[in-house]
């Protein structure tokens, strides 16, 4: 009986959690002091953040919180930044090298290239986090702002569609570490037979 009370408790946590998540803007940009905005409404539903870290949600996320959680309002709070209008990542491709650093930065996988390459920004999926900038070793990304009609797409379907993006991003990544690891895995065994038959 305890154990599946305990569960029930996780799951209305877990459910809290995303219900939190989908408030947020899920550009990934970490200014909240977390890795995400999933860390984040993790964070607040255990008492370890409050409801104004997010400066991309603004006002209108901390009062969206604000309502959800049935808190009262508070302004952002400065020492997590400031609420910017909305900007997209652009490469200025001439000056790129294809170094790759921004394609590795991007937690939603909005940056196209290859290595030695030019690189360019996909502006409709770019979240506007700015995680590209300070890697860049030529600085040749900056932020622009973003044109009012950036498609069709409300704002919670373009939170959406980053927050799918960013899981496939983790998934992929989680296939590839497991790939480099089974690779490693087999070498490392082709290598101990290879001594063995000597």
């Amino acid at each position: 009986m305890k154990a599946a009370g305990i569960n029930s408790q996780q799951i209305e946590i877990n459910t809290l959690i995303e219900q939190i998540n989908g408030l947020l803007p899920q550009t990934q940009c970490g200014q909240c002091g977390f890795k995400g905005c999933r860390p984040y409404a993790e964070a607040m539903v255990e008492g370890r953040a409050d409801i104004n870290q997010c400066p991309p949600g603004g006002d209108e996320g901390i009062a969206a919180l604000a309502a959800f959680l049935k808190l009262p309002f508070k302004p952002l709070n400065p020492a997590f930044g400031i609420h910017k209008p909305k900007q997209v990542a652009f490469i200025i491709e001439q000056d790129c090298i294809g170094c790759v650093k921004c394609i590795n930065a991007c937690p939603v996988d909005a940056i196209l290239g290859a290595a030695k390459f030019m690189h360019t920004v996909i502006a409709f999926e770019c979240t506007g986090c700015e995680l590209c900038v300070a890697p860049c070793p030529v600085d040749c990304i900056i932020m622009k702002p973003v044109a009012a009609d950036r498609g069709s797409l409300s704002a919670q379907e373009k939170s959406a569609l980053a927050k799918r993006r960013y899981e496939a991003q983790g998934l992929r990544k989680a296939q590839e570490a497991a790939e480099k690891a089974e690779r490693t895995r087999a070498k490392k065994a082709a290598l101990a037979n290879m001594k063995l038959s000597t």
